[in-house]
């Protein structure tokens, strides 16, 4: 995302979210612990729009997606969006739907790794805010559960049957994406759904781990090769490696690529600057 901004000032306050940051990395928790934090029409849309900020000021070297209390997040809150989509038009239904979509785009597509910490349920559109996540972290209590057929809907809500056939293979996304079926985190880990088990209780430790490992590193090589990695999702390999090779050229003119070679030889840790 480009760093030029108009007249708009950045928030200050977010009313749907808990944001802190540290050292380079962000932490965003769901709130509503009472709701098993399910999201509201608000809660998607300061997703996507924090993100869109955060890609912007280029300050955010990661980011950490919690839940507060006792889960993840349990998808779409039933009073709040199910009940209101029944009484919307077509448009304002399409309205909807893409700017959930907007959220995971904006996850996939923000210059910094996202790491989610799960514990407990993510389920629905919770499932696929984890999903979309460059990591997944998770402890014992951990279940995945895709539920929308199971409200009627279509499986592939908010990229979810782009996304998931990547990570875990058509057949266990089929089966996924098809019955709903909760996975817990022993399977989810064998499928290739988690990057880690924790300890119970540690998921989100690990995650600020690994966060602050992140941030202290090569900002840029990151964030081109998630970049890589998504665009080059449904790109034949001639396109891929030609778009490699002009990535690498531009990493090769940085200032860490220079950085790491005056490092190794001058038997130092490098310092990065993410240039």
């Amino acid at each position: 995302m480009s760093p030029f901004i108009g007249s708009t000032a950045a928030t200050e306050r977010w009313r749907h979210l808990r944001v802190t940051r540290q050292d380079g990395v962000a932490t965003v928790t769901l709130d509503r612990p009472e709701k098993l934090n399910a999201l509201t029409f608000g809660a998607y849309a300061d997703l996507r729009d924090l993100l869109a900020e955060l890609s912007r000021e280029r300050t955010v070297r990661a980011l950490v997606l919690g839940g507060e209390g006792r889960g993840f997040c349990s998808g779409g809150d039933v009073d709040e969006i199910i009940g209101a989509t029944l009484a919307m038009d077509t448009s304002q239904l399409l309205d909807f739907n893409r700017m959930t979509g907007q959220v995971v785009r904006a996850i996939r597509e923000c210059p910094f790794p996202v790491i989610a910490a799960v514990h407990g349920v993510a389920a629905g559109a919770g499932a696929v805010l984890a999903l979309a996540s460059d990591f997944r972290i998770a402890d014992p209590t951990a279940r995945f559960a895709f539920l929308f057929t199971r409200v009627g809907l279509s499986g592939g809500d908010m990229g979810a049957a782009y996304l998931l056939p990547r990570v875990v293979g058509l057949g266990h996304a089929t089966r996924l994406l098809m019955l709903g079926e909760a996975v817990r985190a022993p399977e989810a880990e064998r499928i290739g759904l988690l990057s880690e088990v924790t300890e119970e209780g540690k998921a989100g430790v690990r995650a600020a781990e690994l966060a602050a490992h992140l941030a202290a590193g090569p900002a840029l090589a990151y964030a081109q090769t998630k970049a890589l990695l998504t665009a080059e999702l449904d790109m034949p390999l001639a396109a891929s490696v030609e778009l490699d090779a002009n990535t690498q050229a531009l990493l090769m003119n940085g200032r860490d690529y220079a950085e790491f070679h005056a490092a190794f030889t001058g038997k130092r840790p490098p310092e990065w600057k993410g240039r």
